[in-house]
């Protein structure tokens, strides 16, 4: 037992770790003409509620209320598709928990 015989290593090397991209910006399940749509998306709800904004004066307010909340919320959930399928997210829930979702 003099020169460490009974001593082998018993680990794996260390893997190197996979190369990450700047903020786990992926396209892999965004792709085609789904990218441009979600985009384009984003961008007309973000237009509608900056045009909501824009009126200051309104006489009968309900129909500017609830186009505020449809435009707002059109808004935030483009942008919460277009953060999970383009970043590490995706993997992170499982494509069956962003199905669900």
């Amino acid at each position: 037992m003099e020169n460490g015989t009974v001593y082998n290593e018993t680990t794996e090397p260390e893997a190197k770790a996979p190369r990450r991209r700047p903020f786990g910006c992926t396209l892999r399940h965004l792709w085609g003409w789904r990218l441009p749509a979600k985009v384009v998306q984003a961008i007309f709800s973000f237009v509608a509620v900056v045009c909501e904004e824009i009126v200051a004066d309104c006489v009968v307010c309900s129909g500017l209320y609830f186009f505020e909340f449809v435009s707002c919320s059109a808004f935030l959930l483009s942008l919460l598709i277009l953060c999970v399928y383009c970043t590490d997210l995706y993997q992170s829930l499982g494509e069956d928990k962003v199905q669900k979702l």
